[in-house]
């Protein structure tokens, strides 16, 4: 017999010694492999999991920092509202006291013109009053002294110097 010669006999105790040899070292193998293995695989998915959980830190942070921004550029921009609103406001009560002042003084040369208009129509009724009155007091005169010297005899110079008065008196 060769001893090498490998038969399958499965009523030899040999076979089954030689199986269960086979068997132990492919567990041995295995055994011995198979963590390294398990292990290469849960470090590559801890590596991904801590690649996405520092990736997720970083996109938080990030967003924490933009949040951040956001918040002082809205807080400027209602500190710009409200400095724009003030000065708004404050030029507006300029413009109200200016508007008033002008209104002021438009309605003062107003009535300064209209009592300058009124005086002036006063002197001009008081003249016109004057006027006609010496009017009819140099009429009258003319009569009274026409009057007189109708029944005397007439005089020239008198009759020459009555519509003079007149004229002068007027």
């Amino acid at each position: 017999m060769n001893p090498f010669h490998i038969s399958f006999d499965p009523s030899k105790a040999d076979t089954w010694v030689g199986v269960g040899l086979l068997i132990f070292l492919g567990i041995v193998i295995f055994v011995a492999k198979a963590p390294k293995l398990i292990a290469a695989q849960l470090d590559a998915q801890r590596d991904t999991i801590q690649n996405d959980l520092d990736e997720a830190a970083r996109i938080r942070a990030e967003a924490e920092r933009l949040l951040a921004e956001l918040k002082a550029e809205r807080a400027q921009a209602e500190v710009q509202v409200r400095d724009m609103l003030a000065a708004a406001e404050e030029q507006a009560r300029a413009y109200e006291t200016d508007a008033r002042a002008r209104l002021e003084e438009s309605l003062a040369r107003r009535q300064q013109l209209a009592e300058r208009k009124i005086a002036n129509a006063e002197a001009q009724a008081e003249a016109e009053v004057r006027a006609a009155a010496v009017d009819l007091a140099a009429r009258m005169a003319e009569q009274v002294l026409a009057g007189r010297l109708a029944g005397a005899k007439s005089d020239p110079l008198v009759d020459r110097a009555i519509p003079l008065i007149a004229q002068k008196l007027g």
